[in-house]
């Protein structure tokens, strides 16, 4: 029974010797004393003092051991080693041999081969390898400078974890935030929360996302945008490379132009800020004159280039566009802001009002200043439709050159090979007579996209006829097609792709 107590005895205190570590050996000091008045069970050291504990070194010139607490205060240029890799210096330092963990203050510096850590009180887990701070830090490395409030440093992966008003400072930018993680081998800061980087060229904010500060490349993953001198990125997802000055965005993108008052939207987009150029898919479209009557532009892709006074934007395949007044479809369009003129190409086809006009090519001209339509011309088989109550307006040519008013189209000439079939009524809205006649130009003016009047240059053919006496298979000019079925009647509707 003897033997038995004596063996758990044993045990006892092998666990509580085992609990307490290793204890703090001291390898010199110039001098030493015992106070047990003033400092019962310390040891007092003096001069140039060594103390060293499973792997660090303490040097300082006043310490005071409490061995059986295997505990020591350090103070006057205290420095502290961890193998090679951590050097820090302050003017006080108490370090717990147990539970391997120091507390220091007064000008603590700490030195690693990755970075240099500023602050007036420090503590250093040497279990778990954190150093923390509480009251303020400033961390510089190769590059940058950061500051917080509060934080902690991760050794095994060289990770700064900052939290409270934090800020990067680079040559470059400056970066803001309540919270990031900062990476010293990559120089990755990976952002949490509202953050902002500010530089000479933009200014970013997002909510989430990571920034390399060595390579200048980010990805931002929450309430992103980047803001330029004259146009502004938003995006659900935004990459950005500044050296190359490139963003690319997905889902809900939009870019706004802040100069032309103009919007870029689409599911994807590139942005090349030294070209001063964008393109755009998936679901793209265009909104110019954001203050006024809008315009939707869509197509498969949407490229705009220039800088704001000379900008041009292109849209291909599946294009369709709709205003309040006017509404149009083709295969690809070219606008030029600088000089207000809109082309479009391939089977092209153009609704203004009540009107609807094709021809090979259409093109449309703005006035710049006003930003309002001037004029309009069809190139090539030019033919307009009206549809009347009983049958249809049509007026055929080569050429045909409009002008408006007020975004009203008032005026067409019609130039080599005109033909007309025109329902005439008297301002009772009462039928008179239909009119087909042929010349090489006519003259029409409009009022709210009906025909007022007409003049018939050079030697017309024709006459009007009782509804009675011109056949339905001749009221209808060869190449006649009504396309009402196409025309986008709101802005969703450009993007319904019609079928072929």
């Amino acid at each position: 029974m003897k033997s038995k107590i004596i063996f758990i005895v044993f045990i006892v205190f092998t666990s509580i010797a085992f609990s307490q570590g290793k204890r703090i050996t001291i390898v010199k000091s110039d001098n030493s004393s015992i106070d047990e008045e003033k400092l019962p069970g310390a040891t007092i050291l003096l001069g140039n003092i060594l103390i060293k504990h499973e792997g660090i070194s303490l040097r300082c010139k006043k310490a005071i051991h409490y061995k059986s607490d295997n505990y020591i205060q350090a103070f006057g240029d205290v420095v502290l080693n961890q193998g090679d890799t951590i050097i820090q210096t302050s003017r006080y330092t108490e370090y717990n041999g147990n539970s391997k963990k120091a507390l220091s203050w007064g000008n603590v510096v700490i030195k690693d081969p990755k970075m240099t850590l500023k602050t007036d009180t420090l503590h250093f887990d040497r279990e778990q390898q954190l150093l923390f701070y509480k009251y303020g830090a400033t961390i510089k490395d190769s590059i940058n400078i950061l500051t917080s409030n509060s934080g902690n440093y991760y050794l095994e992966n060289n990770k700064f974890q900052a939290i409270s008003k934090v800020v990067i400072t680079n040559p470059d930018y400056v970066l803001n935030s309540n919270h990031l993680d900062y990476y010293t081998d990559s120089g990755r800061a990976h952002l949490y929360g509202a953050s902002t980087i500010t530089s000479d060229d933009n200014f970013i904010y997002c909510e989430k996302g990571f920034y390399d500060t060595k390579q200048n490349i980010s990805h931002f993953t929450k309430n992103a945008r980047i803001e330029y001198k004259d146009r502004e990125i938003k995006a659900d997802s935004l990459y950005y490379d500044r050296n190359k000055g490139f963003a690319s965005a997905t889902e809900h993108i939009q870019i706004t132009d802040t100069l032309n008052n103009s919007v870029l939207k689409g599911n994807y987009a590139e942005y090349f800020e030294k070209l001063d150029s964008a393109f755009v898919i998936k679901k793209a479209v265009a909104i110019t004159n954001t203050n006024t009557d809008s315009l939707f532009i869509h197509g498969d892709t949407l490229l705009v280039t220039g800088v704001p006074e000379k900008r041009i934007i292109r849209a291909y395949h599946h294009v369709k566009f709709f205003k309040s007044d006017m509404s149009g479809k083709c295969d690809s369009i070219h606008s030029n802001q600088a000089t207000g003129l809109t082309q479009m190409f391939k089977d092209p086809i153009l609704w203004s009002n009540d009107s609807q006009i094709t021809g090979d090519s259409i093109q449309l001209i703005s006035n710049v200043k006003t930003e309002k339509l001037d004029s309009l011309k069809v190139l090539q088989n030019a033919f307009i439709i009206q549809k009347d109550s009983i049958g249809f307006n049509q007026i055929k040519g080569r050429n045909l050159h409009g002008k408006f008013e007020e975004n009203d189209l008032r005026f067409i000439h019609i130039i080599g090979n005109a033909e007309v079939v025109h329902f005439v009524r008297n301002d009772s809205k009462q039928l008179i007579g239909i009119e087909k006649t042929t010349c090489s130009e006519i003259h029409f003016t409009l009022i709210d996209g009906a025909i007022k009047s007409a003049k018939f240059m050079n030697q017309a053919d024709g006459e009007t006829y009782p509804p009675s006496k011109l056949p339905e298979n001749v009221r209808k000019l060869r190449g006649f097609k009504w396309r009402e079925d196409e025309k986008p009647l709101s802005k969703d509707d450009i993007f319904i792709k019609d079928e072929i």
